[in-house]
Order: structure tokens, then sequence, then C-alpha cells
């Protein structure tokens, strides 16, 4: 089989205008199918390209593959489309996720859609993870973003998922993937847009009511921190059914074609954990800490990387409050726990137990005081635990959300989408923060989606 992949230049495009896409082949012609992602696999378009032969390049350097430029639709609705390389047409849909031969496109609105809600796909953490060249941010401080992967198309570093092998962690296919397709079978509709998006400024003043995140969204920018704390002061809700998130600093190269990130002390061996260091140029938790945005920090969860885990789900704190209506839930029941829900890495807040025995934040870590910790689930003493040193607070996941003109909730568990399909009370959460947080501020109405699919 002759070999072919690509990548684009910029991971999202908006709606009527050009994307280029770099595609290497020794196939004398080849065909792109554009699918986009939903309930169901919807085919877009079909185009076909001479083929130009191309050497993979390195992990840190724009491979500068042959460019073909290709026009988005008008009529194309913002989402996730797949572009599905291949040197002979193939009958029916084929697999969308694979590691080479796609290419991972976000479509955006052109103009002000109307839709309430804008959902993230953290493209800087696919591309932290690729080691696409030979290398990542795993093994070096730079990476290009001009090479196969970032989402789909490349290799992935990490180890597989017990509870779904069928795709890497670090990839569209395992969270972000079956979380859209939910929301779209539950007619829940949005605009897509990346975090390179949000970087640049664009989309979060275009009258959206809830930004949403996934999964693992685990590098953010200063640009992208800014934008999203000024679009919460000013009103707007955040949803992260995700952990591990805002953990590493990059910074983006000015052309928005390469990502940085010092993860080591100066001098430091290469033994040496990250996570846990003290000295590292680019944690978030050492400078300013992602609880006061998030409410939550990695630095108080932990993970469970390789092979299963015990079951661990989040006790209910307060059944009375609104995230728990319609699921029959009780205060001490536990949500997850069948499914192993938390995990494979989590977040927490620091906190103490008031007088009633219900966790309240400590505040000593940045976390908000008013976040309201909902769930909690204490971890396992053979999690790994990037705080090494001892702590005032025990290391729990704590899922929760406190409000600063904007409210923020945290699901604070990477897995959430893993159990949406099957945990009709995690589904029944979910629903509830989509209608609460994508109403207008005030309002006292439920939210009424567009349905127009």
């Amino acid at each position: 089989m002759i070999a072919i992949n690509g990548y684009p230049a910029r991971p999202s495009v908006r709606v009527g205008e050009v994307v280029r896409l770099h595609i290497a082949t020794s196939a004398p012609r080849f065909h792109v199918d554009f699918y986009r992602w939903g309930a169901t696999p919807q085919h877009m378009a079909h185009v076909e390209w001479l083929g130009r032969a191309a050497s993979p390049g390195r992990f840190d350097t724009d491979w500068q593959w042959p460019a073909y430029e290709f026009l988005v639709h008008p009529e194309w609705r913002s989402g996730i489309y797949i572009g599905v390389l291949s040197t002979e047409r193939a009958c029916g849909i084929p697999p969308l996720d694979a590691r080479e031969a796609r290419i991972l496109l976000v479509v955006t609105p052109a103009a002000p859609s109307g839709r309430k809600v804008l959902f993230k796909i953290p493209t800087m953490t696919y591309q932290a993870y690729s080691t696409a060249g030979g290398g990542s941010l795993y093994s070096a401080s730079r990476v290009t973003t001009r090479r196969p992967g970032g989402g789909v198309g490349g290799p992935v570093k990490g180890l597989p998922d017990p509870y779904d092998p069928s795709s890497p962690r670090q990839t569209f296919a395992h969270w972000d993937a079956p979380f859209t397709a939910w929301m779209e079978r539950n007619r829940i509709e949005a605009d897509y847009c990346t975090d390179l998006d949000l970087h640049d400024g664009l989309l979060l003043r275009d009258g959206y009511h809830l930004l949403v995140s996934a999964g693992h969204d685990e590098y953010w920018s200063d640009e992208i921190r800014r934008n999203v704390t000024a679009f919460r002061d000013s009103g707007g809700n955040i949803a992260n059914f995700g952990a591990n998130t805002c953990w590493w600093r990059v910074r983006v190269a000015p052309d928005g074609n390469g990502l940085h990130c010092d993860k080591f002390p100066p001098g430091a061996s290469a033994e040496t954990d990250p996570d846990s260091s003290y000295g590292c140029p680019d944690h978030w938790w050492e400078s300013e800490p992602e609880n006061s945005l998030l409410g939550v920090s990695y630095r108080n969860g932990g993970g469970h990387w390789d092979g299963p885990r015990a079951p661990l789900g989040f006790t209910v704190t307060d059944a009375d409050h609104w995230l728990f209506s319609g699921t029959d839930l009780r205060t001490g029941d536990i949500v997850g726990r069948d499914g192993a829900l938390v995990g494979y890495e989590c977040d927490g807040a620091a906190y103490e137990l008031d007088a009633s025995g219900r966790p309240r934040p400590t505040g000593s870590d940045g976390t908000p005081k008013d976040f309201e910790i909902l769930g909690i689930a204490p971890l396992p003493s053979d999690w790994n635990f990037p705080a090494r040193e001892a702590t005032d607070s025990p290391r729990a996941a704590t899922l929760g959300l406190y409000t600063a003109n904007g409210t923020v909730f945290t699901a604070a568990t990477t897995d959430w989408a893993r159990l949406l399909a099957t945990d009709p009370q995690v589904a029944a959460i979910t629903r509830n923060v989509f209608t609460r947080l994508s109403r207008p501020k005030g309002s006292s109405c439920p939210a009424t989606y567009d349905r127009s699919m």
C-alpha cells in the first residue's frame, strides 16, 4: 500500500474560507474525503489531487510538505471535520480515527451564529503528546504543529487505556469524540473552536453563554488563560468535563506553528519528575495557580496511568443542589463507581471538613472560598501524586462549581465522557450543566437549544 499522510497549516478554518492542507504521497493521484463528526459521521466533500512526495521531518521543525488549498463550503456548519486520505477511493464510511492518513480540522463560524455553547478542542494538548518526527513535549521543550498528528493521523505518547483500548488517550477519538457525539444526539447545538482560536482572542465575544471543554485539556498559553478569565468575568460560564486542565503553560510561536514549554528546573537531571518538582518555569501552579480560574488543580489530585484501577466514584455531598436534579441521587450516594469514573487523572481543591462533616475549600491553594464541593472522591495510596510532600488536605478529586460573575463547573476527572453513554446519572448531571449554564445570566427559564440539526 502506498503511504500517504498530512496535516493542516492551522487546525481551524472559518466557514467559507480556504484551508491549506499539507499532504505527501508517492501516488500519482490521491483522494480526500471530508466527514463531519457528530451523532453519526456525515460525508461533506470529496476532492482529488495530484500526488507529490516528501520526506518526514523532525518533531521540532516545520515539515514543509506540499500544500493544497480547499475552500470550505459556505453552508458547512461549525464542527469537527476529519479528512480521510487515500490513494484509492473507498466505498462506505471508513474508520475516522487512525494514526496515519487522517487530518483533524475544526470549522468555526464565519460570524456570530446565535448559538449559546462554544466547545473547545484541545489541539495544543494533542500536539504536546504527538511523537511524529521522533519527539514530543515530553522529550523536548519545543514541537512544531506542522506535522502529522494533532488529534488524528500521527503516533502518540502514552500508555493504553484498559477501559477503552480502541484509541490512544491523547487523541480526539478518546474523550472529545464521544462527548461531542453525545451532545449532538441530545440535540445540544454548539459551535466549535480550537485552543489556538482562543489564544488569538477569537469567538469568546460572540455572544456565547457557555464555554465547554472535556477530557484532557492540559496545555494552555497565557493568552488562553487571560481570554477565558475575561469571559468568566464578563458573565460567561465555563464547564470543564475533564481534568489535569491548564497544568502546563505553553508559548505559541508568532505564526502559530510551534509550541514551547519549559518543564524542568534549571540544572535538572534527566531523571527529574517535572510534575512534582519546584522551580519549573511553565508550571501554572507555581506562578498563577489554575485553581483561581477552574476551582481545582491536578496538584491536589492525581493519576493512575497503567492498567485497571480500583473502581472510584464521587460521593454526593448535597443532593438537593440543582446539579443533581432528576438523578434520584441522595446525599452520600456515589456516582460512577461501577464505571471507574474517577481517573485516569483527576483534579482537586484543598479542603477541610466543617462541623457537619461536609468538605469545604480552605482557599490555601488559590481555590475560591465559595467553591462548592458537590462530589468528593478520596484517592487510593497507589495513585501517582504530583504533590510528593505532605499536604494539609487529603488528596481527593473534587467535583463542584463557584460563581464569579460567570459560573465555573468542573467534573474533575478525565473519564467523564467515557461514562456518558452508559451511566444515566452522569448523563443527567451533564444535561443539568448545559441547561443551567447556557441560559442568559439572570434567566430562570430553561435553556432553548438550537435544534436545526
